[in-house]
């Protein structure tokens, strides 16, 4: 989903509806009631939540094969969201901001707690960096090949892949941010060197 309306943005920076969007996106369809019982909060916020993500197409109202038939569910309605700043910077720096708040809380929390749920099979929080010089153009090609190379995992998110038995979910937060211009040397400096 390529999101470009400006109160889309601003409907989905609000880290309940964050939550409700990967929660959606793992459990499936989920009723108010269910994501307030897993999320830790009330079924009418939740419920008041999921209809603001329905007013901006975030999420559905669906069927299930559940026996009571006056639950609402509701599910994700598609698994990629993506926003464009171009048109609306204001607003898309907002809905960055919230995500990047939650990612920094969510490493933070499984730096603090080494010893989690998946400990013993998985380094958590896996950390990596590297500082490389790079064109906008170069960047965006690196972007689409690791999308690329995600791609099947996400297939198993749709159920159109099979997930090993001894998967777990994991958290991918992928960041590129340019470094200040008055960095010490230019790239064109490092040239030649090592």
């Amino acid at each position: 989903m390529r999101i470009r309306d400006p109160r889309a943005f601003r409907a989905l920076a609000h880290p309940l509806r964050l939550d409700l969007v990967e929660l959606l996106s793992v459990a499936g369809p989920t009723t108010a009631a269910e994501c307030a019982r897993r999320l830790g909060s009330s079924q009418a916020s939740c419920s008041f939540h999921l209809r603001q993500l329905a007013k901006y197409g975030f999420v559905e109202e669906t069927r299930t094969d559940d026996p009571d038939q006056r639950k609402r569910f509701w599910r994700l309605v598609e698994t990629d969201q993506a926003w464009e700043a171009r048109d609306h910077p204001a607003a898309a720096r907002e809905l960055d901001r919230v995500v990047v708040e939650r990612e920094a809380t969510r490493v933070l929390d499984a730096l603090a707690d080494p010893a989690g749920e998946h400990a013993d099979a998985w380094r958590s929080p896996l950390l990596s960096g590297l500082t490389v010089p790079m064109s906008p153009g170069e960047l965006d090609s690196v972007w689409r090949r690791i999308h690329d190379l995600l791609e099947p995992y996400a297939e198993r998110m749709r159920g159109r892949a099979e997930v090993p038995g001894d998967a777990a979910w994991i958290r991918l937060f992928l960041a590129a941010t340019p470094l200040a211009d008055d960095a010490e040397s230019s790239p064109t400096d490092a040239e030649g060197q090592g």
